[in-house]
């Protein structure tokens, strides 16, 4: 059953990746429609968490953010689509970096990366940088359950010769490239809730007390790995900026959680500056006290 949802979808999938972008953007506006208002598709969830982390906002305000956020929401998974066909000049063209030189210094000094980012604006672009980089590019991802789709979002996110990995494996993976001196910039985005087993540090995320991802920072130091922030802002539609801030280039000197503090302190301003472009859809404020 799971091969033949697939080739059933793949054909339209790949159509779509080759649509040209006003047609292709037009498509994502009826995909929209058919989410937001005939679907309705966690529509509870996302206004649940809009009172909780915007309560400065009144009702109408937040009804606009909502509807934004779906419209990206459909635009970013339907441009991950795109990316199957996409060329790599169209991609530098809609994805750019404005301080490359802050990861071409820190691989200078010869320590593996670790860059965390967010689930806002676009994550899925963040592979362009491999393109632009010499350490190698390791993305950690959750698995699919269909193993077909699982392999052509990893043939997807492979692309510019990113390293896909599933999040049961990093540890083992970052273990082995260090003992054989790989070096690597791995990409995390680990802005949602842990689960229940896993919490070991609570912080304050928009005004809410919530337990946080403390993997990151945990590898980093054991590790001894720089850390930076992905900032991705979207400039226009299909059209986004990346730019990296430094979080520690010596982790091991920072107080334990300090770097956990202030991946959530980047997200949390990122959020403030454009809500619309976050990723509401998670329950990302199921924890909390």
């Amino acid at each position: 059953m799971q091969f033949l949802i697939f080739i059933i979808a793949y054909p339209f999938l790949w159509i779509v990746s080759i649509l040209p972008f006003r047609v292709f953007y037009g498509l994502s506006d009826g995909v929209y429609f058919l989410v937001y208002h005939v679907i309705g598709y966690r529509k509870k969830v996302v206004r649940t968490n809009l009172v909780l982390a915007l309560p400065h906002l009144n009702d109408e305000e937040r009804l606009v953010i909502e509807k934004k956020s779906y419209h990206h929401l459909c635009d970013m998974f339907m441009e991950m689509i795109k990316t199957m066909t996409i060329s790599s000049e169209e991609m530098n063209k809609r994805f750019t970096i404005t301080n490359l030189e802050v990861i071409k210094e820190y691989e200078e000094k010869g320590k593996s990366i670790m860059l965390i980012a967010s689930h806002y604006a676009s994550w899925e672009w963040l592979i362009t940088l491999n393109q632009k980089i010499s350490f190698r590019g390791v993305a950690v991802y959750k698995k699919l359950a269909n193993k077909y789709f699982d392999k052509l979002v990893r043939d997807i996110r492979s692309k510019y010769n990113t390293e896909l990995v599933p999040t049961s494996k990093t540890i083992p993976l970052i273990a082995h490239n260090q003992k054989n001196n790989i070096h690597c910039v791995y990409g995390l985005a680990s802005d949602q809730s842990p689960k229940a087993d896993r919490i070991f540090h609570w912080k304050s995320f928009m005004g809410i007390e919530v337990p946080v991802h403390t993997g990151p920072e945990m590898l980093a130091k054991k590790y001894d790995m720089t850390v930076v922030f992905a900032k991705v802002r979207k400039i226009k539609r299909g059209y986004y900026e990346l730019t990296i801030i430094p979080i520690s280039d010596n982790p091991n000197s920072v107080p334990n959680f300090g770097i956990t503090d202030a991946y959530i302190n980047e997200v949390e301003k990122q959020i403030l500056e454009a809500p619309e472009y976050y990723f509401w859809t998670h329950k990302r404020w199921k924890h909390r006290r």
